[in-house]
């Protein structure tokens, strides 16, 4: 279960930040909208980690990657600007509770080059987690 809460809290802690832009969810159905910029978020999880001996305990680990689609020919600033906002938010230290489970992000996220996709300017933040689960 500890995907899904780690999910919900990284999720939630970008929704509730100020300026935040439509979102489109995994597997959930979304049409953008022409001319207007969304993001798209995708929870990647990475091998399971076992810091310590027995079974008490188990690290996950992974990316929260946060992609951002503008509108081709409209410049970079708009979607760098919400690029640094995303960065500012999850900023590394961060801890983001959710039911039991804690999300630390610890690395200052990564924001990729820009890249063309159809008729949007797409800039992917990356920001890595770790939860430590009890067990």
């Amino acid at each position: 279960m500890s995907i899904i809460q780690i999910r919900s809290a990284l999720e939630n802690h970008l929704a509730t930040m100020s300026g935040v832009i439509a979102t489109a969810y995994e597997n959930a159905r979304y049409e953008p909208v022409a001319g207007t910029p969304f993001q798209k978020v995708n929870l990647l999880p990475a091998l399971v980690d076992n810091p310590s001996i027995g079974a008490a305990l188990y690290r996950e680990l992974g990316i929260f990657q946060v992609s951002l689609y503008y509108p081709v020919n409209a410049g970079a600033t708009d979607c760098a600007t919400m690029a640094e906002n995303i960065r500012t938010r999850f900023a590394r230290g961060t801890t983001i509770t959710k039911d039991s489970v804690t999300v630390m992000i610890d690395s200052t996220p990564s924001i990729s080059s820009g890249m063309i996709d159809g008729d949007r300017w797409v800039v992917a933040v990356s920001i890595n987690y770790t939860a430590d689960i009890f067990i």
